[in-house]
């Protein structure tokens, strides 16, 4: 790690930063620089420009007008290998792996050759092993990136970041999937390399994280500077106001009286999918008027419960029960029959096809009903117009509803998704991390449809590895570790450290301890 570079001026100069996507102005003439062993927190709205704004200083983007100048030295733009060999690593909010290499192979990939007599395959194992140690981010090194989870997909990108000794730091929402302690984790080891002159730039829509790490506070509103602030005279409302330029309100969360099971799992088992952990013999009942909260460190089953629910993986052991109905043969037809609703995980992979429209996306799960099919010929009017209420309805930011949806930002794409799924009026809604990498406004807004769609007598299973989110809303919650599921606990029952520990299974050896006991 380099020395500290503070005394020495900015090591990173962005000047008058224009960039345009036919009309829309991502970023209008920003100017910001940092300094060595400084954090910086860059904020905004979804869509405010913040990525675009990252993605030109490492090359992925070209400015249409406006300068980098990284320790001094202008930067030729358009060129992520020369951002690499200045000192720039980037973790990206959504992955850049090769999903048919292994870890170790995308870690070493562009740092050296993969096949050859040179070689050092072993030198790095080992770099890999020591930084998933510092940083808590255990991952198997052999494994295929195609195979992993989404949270695990995550610590690769952090690891191949770290991996490259890079002198500047972006991290475009780096702790999305981490739970709190790994977070802590990741924050600590951060704060080492700082003090030896690591400069970051931080990019979370967590204010708690940014007052945590950051120095300073940089906003963009509608790719606008709005201005900077220095973390110590200000605080989490005043960022959130300055963000959205109003005052936001969390929603209010009423006590509900929980209606009658709507959709029942009783001993259900499904293989693992590689490294995709299945579920063992798991016990669920989803309520009307209820949601029903699931935390747990990521790749512990939550995939295997939510493609389940979902109907694209079917059980291997145990009953489906929809209003006291067993379901065999389960399906993804039975289950959209059966009202039920999905926000996935993967808003890119499996919520969206990048190249269709929003009028197209928005019907995805849709398309063979009416109102959009009539005797076997789609209703592209009728498409178009549900696609229009939903931007309107949902404050979908776009040109308009023939757009690639490819074009949107992360969180408008969000509001989409929950737009089809809320607009149906489904009896079971599954909002698998519904909020992941969105905006403190549209985190407000998603949660409300979420807590709404309760109060009209719908079952949510929120699943999510935000702790606060998941004892704020949930009128219930379980836990999974390993593929099992803890017993239900009641809202305020249980604090965060009750929860941590039964996320890293420490419930679970108690349980069956005293259930030994009994029998004995």
């Amino acid at each position: 790690m380099p020395p500290r570079e503070q005394a020495q001026g900015p090591v990173l100069r962005l000047d008058g930063i224009t960039k345009r996507f036919g009309r829309l102005v991502a970023n209008d003439a920003i100017s910001l620089s940092l300094h060595g062993g400084e954090v910086i927190a860059l904020l905004g709205e979804n869509g405010a420009g913040k990525t675009t704004l990252m993605n030109i200083l490492f090359g992925h983007y070209t400015a249409d007008s406006g300068s980098v100048e990284l320790f001094g030295q202008a930067l030729p733009q358009g060129n992520p290998r020369a951002a690499l060999a200045a000192g720039v690593g980037m973790v990206h909010q959504h992955f850049t792996l090769a999903d048919n290499l292994s870890v170790l192979d995308n870690l070493v990939l562009g740092t050296q050759p993969l096949w050859g007599a040179r070689l050092d395959m072993a030198g790095a194992r080992a770099k890999l092993a020591r930084l998933a140690q510092d940083f808590g981010l255990a991952v198997d090194p052999d494994a295929r990136v195609g195979t992993l989870s989404v949270g695990e997909r995550q610590r690769v990108e952090i690891l191949k970041a770290l991996y490259r000794d890079a002198r500047i730091l972006i991290l475009d929402e780096p702790t999305a999937v981490l739970t709190p302690q790994q977070a802590d984790a990741l924050f600590a080891a951060l704060r080492k390399m700082v003090a030896q002159g690591l400069s970051i730039i931080f990019i979370s829509h967590k204010l708690h994280e940014v007052m945590a790490i950051a120095s300073r506070v940089v906003v963009l509103r509608h790719g606008k500077l709005m201005g900077e602030v220095a973390v110590t005279d200000t605080d989490p409302r005043a960022l959130a106001e300055m963000m959205v330029g109003d005052s936001i309100s969390p929603p209010e969360v009423r006590a509900m009286t929980p209606g009658p099971a709507l959709l029942e799992l009783r001993a259900v088992s499904t293989p693992d999918r590689g490294n995709v952990r299945g579920l063992h013999r798991v016990d669920l009942s989803l309520r009307a008027g209820t949601i029903t909260g699931l935390a747990g460190v990521s790749g512990n089953g939550q995939a295997g419960l939510a493609d389940l629910i979902a109907g694209t993986e079917r059980p291997s052991g145990g009953e489906i029960r929809l209003h006291g109905t067993v379901h065999a043969h389960w399906s993804v037809t039975k289950a959209l029959r059966a009202g039920i609703a999905r926000i996935p995980e993967d808003r890119h992979k499996t919520g969206t096809i990048a190249d269709f429209t929003l009028t197209e996306n928005a019907i995805l799960e849709r398309y063979r009903d009416a109102p959009f099919a009539r005797r076997g010929w789609m209703d592209w009017r009728a498409a178009r117009a549900f696609a229009e209420s939903v931007i309107r309805s949902y404050d979908v930011r776009c040109p308009g509803p023939e757009t690639r949806i490819r074009l949107l930002s992360g969180g408008n794409m969000q509001k989409l998704i929950l737009g089809r799924v809320m607009e149906t009026g489904p009896q079971i809604i599954l909002a698998n991390q519904p909020v992941r990498g969105l905006d403190i406004g549209a985190i407000t807004f998603v949660q409300g449809q979420l807590l709404a769609a309760r109060d009209r007598g719908a079952a949510v299973l929120l699943i999510s590895e935000d702790l606060d989110e998941i004892q704020t809303l949930s009128d219930v919650i379980h836990v999974i570790s390993e593929g099992r599921l803890s017993p239900p606990f009641a809202r305020g029952s249980m604090s965060a450290g009750d929860l941590g520990r039964w996320m890293v299974g420490e419930g679970y050896a108690r349980e069956n301890m005293a259930g030994g006991q009994d029998a004995a």
